[in-house]
């Protein structure tokens, strides 16, 4: 058994001067004290990768640098899943009895402190050094390319993926600390620059500077407590080239894997937390979750079913594409949410109840994937 017992999360967009220690740092110490902790009391330590800070050391440079001398340190790299792997991994090792308090955390100042030309190069790392990365497709490509098969099979539309954005947009205007507060409209998605078709500017998350992290604890914080429930993985590809089919992926394997191990189905869920680094990106897994039937997930989004006030609401901080996406740390954000929602601490966004979540991360090109469930406990 372990519970979620603090979080911080920095506000995502431009951060001048700041590196990505400086970042992970300022994450940390929300979340330290948020789950009322001193930094001596932390004997485990998670970093997720960073492609504008890249050590082979992450965990005992953050660990130095912060000043505390762990007994377990570990760097995770599984591309956006890295988050939900890092919780995934904290949680069996606190359950299994290995550290106490594990403080996961994840930042970078990938805005301000990397080139594009750069970022491309190091993103390129997911398509094959043979067979993809010399004809030139950066991750958009692949996305679009992915998209363009999924509209065709399911009669998708570009404005049906277009809503997404604007419900992430219209979640963010909540947050404070997003980076993208101003309203969007359908027609605004339509109309923004293409990118790699059929993905344009606004179907696409920003680059952002930002830090999260959260900690997991064998006992429980607060007055309202957040268990984790169970949680699997799914690794099905890691190249386009590889891939299989559309009804094949890795969320449906690691959604049934969970729903076995935690004995939640979906129709318990009563908030979700998913990776939305695209708006085909969110469209895909919210149909391969079973949040929607193939094909309607956008007709769920119409009529108001992911809104802070709908059945299920869906990222109400405003996801990847709106809150922002700093790396590892921009998924992360997405379980920072969660936490603030079920604990009832999300202020205007508060929704009406998140007593069981489902969070969901994708890393590459839809290739590895875990699914958690997420308990309160009062």
């Amino acid at each position: 058994m372990s519970f979620i017992a603090g979080v911080g999360l920095t506000s995502f967009g431009r951060h001048e001067g700041l590196s990505s220690l400086d970042l992970m740092s300022r994450a940390a110490e929300l979340a330290l004290a948020d789950a009322g902790l001193a930094r001596s009391e932390i004997d485990g330590i998670l970093c997720g990768y960073s492609t504008v800070s890249p050590h082979i050391m992450l965990a005992t440079v953050f660990a130095e640098h912060f000043g505390i001398r762990p007994s377990y340190a570990h760097a995770v790299q599984v591309g956006g899943a890295t988050g939900l792997a890092m919780a995934m991994l904290a949680h069996h090792l606190v359950d299994a009895g290995v550290v106490r308090h594990m403080l996961v955390v994840a930042g970078e100042n990938r805005l301000t402190g990397q080139s594009r030309d750069a970022a491309i190069q190091a993103l390129a790392q997911v398509g094959h050094p043979d067979y993809e990365v010399p004809l030139g497709p950066t991750i958009p490509a692949y996305y679009g390319l992915v998209a363009s098969r999924y509209m065709h099979e399911y009669g998708v539309t570009e404005e049906d993926l277009a809503e997404f954005a604007v419900l992430m947009r219209k979640h963010a205007l909540a947050h404070p600390g997003a980076q993208f507060r101003e309203p969007i409209s359908v027609a605004d998605v339509m109309a923004s620059k293409p990118v790699a078709l059929p993905l344009k500017l606004l179907d696409c998350c920003p680059v952002s500077d930002g830090g999260a992290a959260f900690v997991v604890s064998r006992e429980p914080a607060g007055d309202i407590q957040v268990r984790v429930r169970g949680c699997a993985q799914a690794h099905t590809h890691q190249h386009v080239t590889a891939a299989p089919a559309l009804r094949e992926l890795g969320a449906e394997i690691a959604i049934a894997r969970a729903k076995a191990i935690s004995g939640i189905e979906i129709a318990d869920v009563r908030y979700a937390a998913v990776y939305d680094s695209f708006t085909i990106t969110l469209a895909m897994l919210l149909e391969d979750l079973g949040l929607a039937k193939r094909g309607e997930a956008a007709a769920r989004v119409r009529s108001g079913h992911f809104d802070c006030r709908g059945e299920t609401p869906l990222n109400t901080h405003g996801g990847l594409l709106s809150y922002g996406h700093c790396g590892v740390g921009g998924a992360m954000a997405h379980l920072v949410e969660t936490h603030l929602q079920m604990t009832e601490r999300a202020g205007a966004r508060q929704v009406r109840d998140a007593s069981i979540a489902l969070l969901h991360g994708d890393g590459g090109v839809l290739s590895s994937h875990v699914s958690m469930f997420w308990e309160r406990v009062r």
